[in-house]
C-alpha cells in the first residue's frame, strides 16, 4: 500500500549473504553444523551447572546465564538464515523483522553485561578472597542479574518501538542476513535523528562503559597478581581468568572491528562477515573455551557421567 511517497511493506528481503549457487549446500551444511554445535555446547554447560553441586558457585551461575544467552543470541538469527538459504526468496515479515531486532539487541546487550559481571566476580575473588563469600552471596548474585534483564528489556524495547514508528520508502531490500538496526534505518524515508541520537547515547552506555569496567577490573587483577610471590599462585590466577579474557577478546574484538572501523572502509561483505563472527562463531566457541580450559567443568562432566552409569 502506497501513499504520500511512502510504502508500507508487509515483508523485507534479506540479501546480505551473497553465496554463489554452487556453494549454497556447502555453506548451509557449515552453518547448520555450527548452530547445532552452539546449541549442544551451551546446553551441556547449563546442564552440568544444574546437576553438579560443585558448580553451584557465583562464577558458574554467571557462566550458565552466559551459555543461555549465547544459545538464544545465535537462535535469533541463524534459524532464519538457514531457512532463507533454502528459499528462493530470502524474506522476513515486517513483524518478524521487528521481533528479530528486539531479541537480537536484548541478548546482545545481555552478553555484554554478563561479561562485566563475570569480570567483577573474578576481581572480587582474586583481590578480596577473604570477603568473596559474603560479597558474592546468592542474594547479591540475584540482585546483580535481575537489573541486567530489566535494563536489556528496556533498551531493546525502546529501539524496537522507535524503529516501528518509521515509514519506509520504495526499497525493501536489507543488505544483511538479519534485521540489523542500522540497515533498517537506511531504508526509512523520514527523519531518523531521534533513532540515531538514542543509538549514540545508549551505545556508549551498553558497549563502551561495560568495556571500560572490564578493563579496570583486570587492571586491578593484574596489579594484585604482581604482589603474589608464588609462581603456582600466579599460574592459578591466570588459568582462572584465561577463559573469560578469551571470550571478552573474541566478542569485543569483532564488535569494535565492526562498529569502530572508518566509514571510508565500509564494505557490506566485511560488515556481514564481522557480524557473523560475533553472532554465530563466538557463541559456538564459548563452550569450547570454557570447557577445554576449565578443570572444574571437565571434572563435573566425569562426575555426571559416572553417576549416570551407576544409576543405570
Amino acid at each position: 500500500m502506497t501513499g504520500n511517497n511512502e510504502t508500507f511493506f508487509s515483508e523485507f528481503l534479506l540479501l546480505g549473504l551473497s553465496i554463489p549457487a554452487a556453494y549454497q549446500h556447502l555453506f548451509y551444511a557449515l552453518f547448520l553444523a555450527m548452530y547445532l554445535t552452539t546449541i549442544l555446547g551451551n546446553l551441556l554447560i547449563i546442564v552440568l551447572v544444574l546437576l553438579d553441586t560443585h558448580l553451584h558457585t557465583p562464577m558458574y551461575l554467571f557462566l550458565s546465564n552466559l551459555s543461555f544467552t549465547d544459545l538464544c543470541f545465535s537462535s535469533v538469527t541463524t534459524p532464519k538464515l538457514l531457512q532463507n538459504m533454502q528459499s528462493q526468496i530470502p524474506s522476513i515479515t515486517f513483524g518478524g523483522c521487528l521481533t528479530q531486532l528486539y531479541f537480537y539487541m536484548f541478548f546482545g546487550d545481555m552478553e555484554i553485561f554478563l561479561l562485566v559481571v563475570m569480570a567483577y566476580d573474578r576481581y572480587v575473588a582474586i583481590c578480596f578472597p577473604l570477603h568473596y563469600t559474603s560479597t558474592m552471596s546468592p542474594k547479591i548474585c540475584v540482585c546483580l542479574l535481575l537489573p541486567l534483564w530489566m535494563v536489556t528489556t528496556f533498551h531493546s524495547m525502546m529501539h524496537t518501538l522507535l524503529t516501528a514508528r518509521l515509514p519506509f520508502c520504495e526499497n525493501n531490500v536489507i543488505l544483511h542476513f538479519f534485521c540489523d538496526l542500522s540497515a533498517l534505518l537506511e531504508l526509512a524515508c523520514s527523519d531518523t535523528y531521534i533513532n540515531e541520537l538514542m543509538i549514540f547515547i545508549t551505545g556508549g552506555l551498553t558497549i563502551i562503559v561495560p568495556f571500560l569496567i572490564i578493563v579496570i577490573s583486570y587492571a586491578k587483577i593484574v596489579s594484585s597478581v604482581f604482589k603474589i610471590s608464588s609462581t603456582h599462585g600466579i599460574y592459578k590466577v591466570f588459568s582462572t581468568c584465561g577463559s573469560h579474557l578469551s571470550v571478552v577478546s573474541l566478542f569485543y574484538g569483532t564488535l569494535f572491528g565492526l562498529y569502530l572501523c572508518p566509514s571510508t572502509n565500509y564494505s557490506p561483505v566485511k560488515e556481514t562477515t564481522m557480524t557473523m563472527m560475533y553472532t554465530v562463531v563466538t557463541p559456538m566457541l564459548n563452550p569450547f573455551i570454557y570447557s577445554l580450559r576449565n578443570r572444574d567443568m571437565k571434572m563435573a562432566l566425569k562426575r555426571v557421567i559416572c553417576n549416570k552409569k551407576i544409576s543405570l
